[in-house]
């Protein structure tokens, strides 16, 4: 049945309308208030208009008309319109009304409403269809950047909520094995019995879902978080007779929870299909969640297991190291005739006992170090020197234990030293390290040490020291230590620097060691922000190489935030690291508020120029994220307040923090 509106005070035309509609619905009226009353409450189909009443403003009318989903049709009699209202209409008729034409014409405006009607619902479905895969599309890309369970959850449900509109959710997950959360995302308040009853109805749906439960779920273990959307009114049971979805979070049976989600409006296939997706979506970033959480665990564990380790060596090698000394003090006492006159066999038990302990002494330095260094603890005194008095320090020590062998400890001095920012003292010990090593396994020839300064890009080295050494940029002083012993085979060459390692061979196993000193030297290496490798060939060589960055001053403010992190990791601290890049003039207006950049945030701090632009670079020890905004918030003052000084300025802030966890933030004004 058809439902007709007719606008017009006429009776002859109404009764025209009626008498060729008989079977259809006629409203009849001329008042305006009620025109628009009928169209809001009853929604006709046609709308006929009688183009000569006179009570009414045929413009407006028209045109508020246009704004509804009918078809218009104009009666045009005696009275003449212009195009503001013809151009509202969508048919015309002439008066006298003919009976068969306005029936003809009435039957082409319904084929041609219907056709549009169905247009429309199919651009209402596409629009919907469209809207539905961008949400889709958008909450794939939010769960690919995340790894927290919890964020994951909630962007799913959100998704969810977006492409279906429902009144309640219901998402059971486990933040541990023994912690189970429903968590209820509802349009409004949910009562106390129905909540009850979606923890029973989570329960008995937990249950039914998995033959055999890891965890048995009960209401009093059950922890529930509530998301409410608007606190005007409250769900009761009816909400359970509305229209569900529900599904299993699940991925190569490793079960993470499950959604269900409840909506007054029926749902379709095409919103089962959608729901499916989401929830499904989120099961492999989950998993990801998973192993992440899993592997943080395990790292705290070794992480712990470590420092454990490191504290045991460190006591066991003070509580041998007293003894010891007391031993070695005795033994030079008898040795030097004090206590007695000693017969040839005593001496010589005597001096080979000395030798061992001074050899056990060794190896218990060798472990007090490594476990500093480990730890964090290890102490350096950052200077700028060069490498000269370094040589020249462990040449003159070591040529009498080389001389005891028949070898010789070469050395040419460079042409031009460079200046290095280094820990002369530590120095000393890589390079004693790999001198005495040298003379160990060369049994004829000569130690030749030599030093240049080559760039990064220059650097030759065996591929499974690439990881060590690829990350160098610059220009670096480069020690070599060369021999002519007996070599290492190339299959051993990516073990030489691992801990407690030696390479197996007659000599080796002779010589002994504590395996300690190559591992330590690429520690040491390693904080003076250079690298360490070796080059060898069986039965005719071996070349140990170290770098150290030249000394300017980008590299020192990298050796010093090296040193930082360090301290910071052992502190269980953090460390910030603040960049503040503009043009010149404003950096140095910066650097002159001393109230702002104080002596905290400069003590370790690098300056950078680019041409026009500056780059304020610091390092602050238990700096956080409120030390980054405390900035960001003074600078955007300053330069606001001083506008005479800084202009309209560009200010790029950027800040990374280092410690237990790591994160980056940017900023521009």
């Amino acid at each position: 049945m058809t439902k007709f509106l007719l606008i017009s005070g006429d009776e002859e035309k109404e009764k025209v309308v009626k008498e060729v509609f008989s079977s259809d619905e006629v409203i009849v009226t001329i008042d305006e208030t009620s025109i628009f009353d009928s169209l809001d409450v009853e929604e006709p189909d046609i709308v006929i208009i009688d183009g000569d009443a006179e009570m009414l403003d045929l413009k407006t009318v028209c045109r508020k008309i246009k704004q509804y989903p009918v078809v218009t049709l104009l009666v045009v009699g005696n009275k003449r319109h212009n195009k503001d209202v013809t151009h509202n209409i969508n048919l015309f008729i002439k008066t006298p009304i003919d009976k068969k034409l306005l029936s003809a014409t009435i039957d082409s405006a319904l084929k041609t409403r219907h056709s549009l009607l169905k247009m429309t619902r199919a651009n209402q479905e596409l629009a919907r269809s469209l809207y539905q895969l961008n949400v889709m599309y958008n909450t794939s890309s939010q769960l690919a950047g995340s790894l927290d369970k919890d964020k994951l959850l909630k962007i799913m449900i959100e998704g969810i909520d977006k492409s279906l509109n429902f009144e309640l959710a219901c998402t059971l997950t486990f933040r541990s094995e023994r912690e189970p959360v429903l968590i209820i995302n509802s349009l409004y308040k949910v009562s106390d019995r129905l909540l009850e009853a979606l923890k029973l109805r989570a329960i008995l749906s937990y249950k039914s879902l998995l033959s055999d439960p890891p965890f048995d779920i009960k209401i009093g273990n059950l922890k529930i978080e509530k998301n409410i959307k608007h606190n005007i009114k409250e769900f009761d049971f009816s909400v359970l007779r509305f229209d569900n979805m529900f599904a299993p979070i699940m991925h190569n049976e490793e079960f993470y929870g499950f959604t269900e989600i409840y909506r007054e409006k029926p749902f379709s296939t095409e919103d089962a299909t959608i729901f499916q997706t989401l929830v499904q979506q989120v099961t492999i970033p989950l998993q990801s969640a998973s192993f992440t959480q899993e592997l943080k665990a395990t790292n705290r564990k070794l992480q712990k297991l470590e420092r454990l380790k490191s504290e045991f060596i460190s006591i066991v090698s003070h509580e041998l190291r007293t003894p010891l000394t007391a031993i070695k003090n005795a033994m030079d006492i008898i040795l030097s005739g004090k206590a007695g006159e000693m017969s040839e066999n005593i001496e010589k038990f005597v001096t080979m006992g000395k030798r061992n302990a001074v050899r056990l002494s060794g190896i218990i330095n060798d472990l007090l170090d490594i476990s500093k260094i480990e730890a964090g603890k290890m102490d350096f005194k950052f200077e700028i020197t060069n490498i000269e008095p370094v040589i020249e320090y462990v040449k003159s020590n070591l040529t009498v234990m080389a001389k005891e062998k028949g070898l010789n400890i070469k050395y040419t001095p460079m042409e031009e030293p460079v200046e290095i920012y280094a820990d002369s003292n530590r120095l000393e010990q890589v390079l004693t390290n790999l001198v005495s090593n040298a003379i160990k396994f060369t049994q004829s020839g000569d130690i030749e040490i030599t030093a240049k300064v080559v760039n990064a890009r220059e650097l030759h080295y065996d591929q499974c020291f690439e990881e060590d050494i690829k990350k160098l940029q610059g220009n670096y002083l480069q020690v070599c230590v060369e021999d002519h012993g007996i070599g290492i085979e190339r299959k051993d060459l990516n073990h030489v620097f691992d801990k407690f390692a030696q390479i197996e061979n007659s000599l080796s196993r002779k010589v002994g060691g504590s395996g300690l000193g190559l591992p330590i030297a690429r520690q040491l290496m390693e904080s003076h922000n250079g690298a360490i490798w070796c080059d060898s060939e069986i039965n005719k060589g071996s070349k140990f190489y170290f770098v150290l960055p030249v000394a300017n001053d980008k590299s020192n403010f990298n050796m010093v935030k090296k040193q930082l992190i360090q301290k910071a990791k052992a502190n269980m601290s953090t460390l910030a690291v603040i960049k503040i890049k503009s043009t010149n003039t404003v950096i140095e207006n910066l650097l002159r508020e001393e109230n702002l950049l104080n002596k905290t945030y400069m003590e370790n701090s690098l300056i950078e120029k680019d041409g026009n632009v500056t780059t304020l670079s610091m390092a602050v020890l238990d700096g956080d994220t409120p030390s980054a905004e405390f900035l960001k918030k003074k600078i955007n003052t300053l330069v606001e307040q001083k506008k005479n000084v800084y202009g309209e300025c560009d200010i790029m802030f950027s800040y990374d923090i280092e410690g237990e966890g790591h994160e980056k933030d940017s900023y521009s004004r």
